[in-house]
């Protein structure tokens, strides 16, 4: 598929625990497709500095975005948005919330029987998960080697940005596509679907773990496609 609009600019940004790389195959995906590419490091130290990470980045486009988030990514750019350059939105995996809605109430009550994150207690104000427990919640459809990759390569959470609460829901002013992990261990799936159908979301479903983005690359490439097609 190929972009048939104006709508060439793509803003990536990623979740909490790894950093922008784990975008590198859907790069690869939106670039041959003729997209303009950007992925946002945003530090995941509060929810205000990577909102504002990622609207440094959304200045820098020449018009029309569509703005992806991944997991905690979800919040910023449900958050960072409302910046005009937006057209779209896209969630992998993500976290939505709304008005006064920070990751930390939306994990609050999670869905009964749903697994439980690794996460360990706080160190300093920052977050971890469980090093041997990683691969199987956050990962466990990659090879075992690259999971264990991730699972040492941990970018630390603030926990700053959990409690991060967002103003201004994006969603509710600019169109939203949604991909939901059907074996996510993070975001449990009944909560993906909860969420992106408050927000009207359009949705696709792919069988595969939290890190969907990095294990199938383009059915990620795809829905953010479609959304560039508008």
């Amino acid at each position: 598929m190929t972009v048939s609009t104006t709508t060439r600019n793509v803003v990536l940004v990623h979740g909490g625990f790894v950093d922008g790389s784990g975008w590198q195959g859907v790069y690869r995906e939106l670039t041959r497709g003729g997209c303009n590419v950007t992925i946002v490091q945003n530090p995941t130290i509060s929810l205000s500095g990577d909102v504002e990470a990622t609207r440094l980045v959304l200045d820098q486009q020449d018009g029309p975005t569509v703005l992806v988030g991944h997991s905690y990514g979800g919040a910023v750019v449900t958050e960072a948005g409302t910046h005009p350059n937006v057209t779209a939105l896209v969630y992998i995996a993500a976290f939505v919330p709304d008005r006064g809605e920070s990751v930390n109430t939306l994990i609050s009550n999670p869905p009964p029987g749903a697994p439980v994150p690794p996460i360990l207690p706080p160190q300093d104000g920052f977050l971890f998960l469980d090093r041997d427990k990683f691969p199987e919640a956050f990962a466990g459809d990659l090879p075992a080697e690259d999971a264990a990759f991730l699972a040492d390569a941990q970018v630390p959470w603030g926990v700053d940005a959990l409690a991060g609460a967002v103003t201004e829901p994006a969603w509710q002013s600019k169109p939203s596509w949604y991909l939901v992990a059907t074996d996510d261990h993070m975001v449990p799936p009944p909560a993906q679907r909860s969420m992106s159908a408050r927000a009207g979301s359009t949705v696709a479903e792919v069988a595969a773990s939290h890190t969907v983005y990095v294990s199938q690359p383009k059915a990620a490439a795809d829905l953010i496609m479609q959304a560039a097609a508008g």
